[in-house]
C-alpha cells in the first residue's frame, strides 16, 4: 500500500474536511459549486490550488484562528496555474515578473482585469474575500514540496 502524501502536516482528506468545514460550513454542493464556476472560467490547461487558512485553519502571520475576526472574515487563497493564467495578469502584477503574480484582491484589482468577474462571482457564493493569483508549476512545488506549504488542488490541469 503506498503511503498517503502528508503535506503541513496534513493529508489530503484532512487538508479537504477543513476547507469544507470552515469555508463551506460543511455545505459539500455549495464547494462543488465553486470548483464548477472556477472550471468555468479559467483557462484550459490551467490547474487550481486552494491555499491558506482555510486548510489549516489558522493564519500562518499570527496564528488566530479561520475567521477569528467574524463569519466570513478569512480569505479564501485560490491560485491559478499554468501559462495561460500568467498571462492573465498585467506585467504590473507579479512579486516575480511572469512567474508568481500578485493577488487580485481588494487592494491589487486591476493586476487582472478578466479575473474580476470570476473572483466577485466567488466571493457572492462563499460570502468571504477571495483572493486569486496565478503561478507557474515550480512555484507551487517549491512552496509546497520543499517549504511545506499546504495546498489543495481543486482542479487538474486537463
Amino acid at each position: 500500500m503506498a503511503e498517503e502524501a502528508i503535506q503541513g502536516g496534513l493529508t489530503e482528506e484532512e487538508k479537504r474536511a477543513n476547507v469544507l468545514r470552515l469555508a463551506f460550513g460543511g455545505d459539500e454542493e455549495r464547494f462543488d459549486r465553486f470548483v464548477r464556476l472556477i472550471r468555468e472560467e479559467i483557462p484550459d490547461g490551467t490547474r487550481v490550488v486552494l491555499r491558506g487558512s482555510a486548510l489549516t485553519g489558522f493564519r500562518w502571520k499570527d496564528g488566530a484562528p479561520f475567521d477569528s475576526d467574524g463569519p466570513g472574515t478569512s480569505d479564501l487563497d485560490l491560485t491559478l496555474v499554468g501559462d495561460e493564467a500568467v498571462a492573465l495578469f498585467k506585467p504590473t502584477g507579479f512579486f516575480v515578473p511572469g512567474i508568481h503574480s500578485r493577488p487580485v484582491s481588494e487592494e491589487d484589482p486591476d493586476i487582472a482585469p478578466s479575473l474580476i468577474p470570476l473572483r466577485e462571482a466567488l466571493m457572492v457564493l462563499t460570502g468571504r474575500p477571495v483572493n486569486i493569483q496565478a503561478s507557474r508549476d515550480v512555484v507551487i512545488r517549491f512552496r509546497g514540496d520543499l517549504l511545506d506549504q499546504p495546498y489543495l488542488t481543486l482542479i487538474e490541469k486537463s
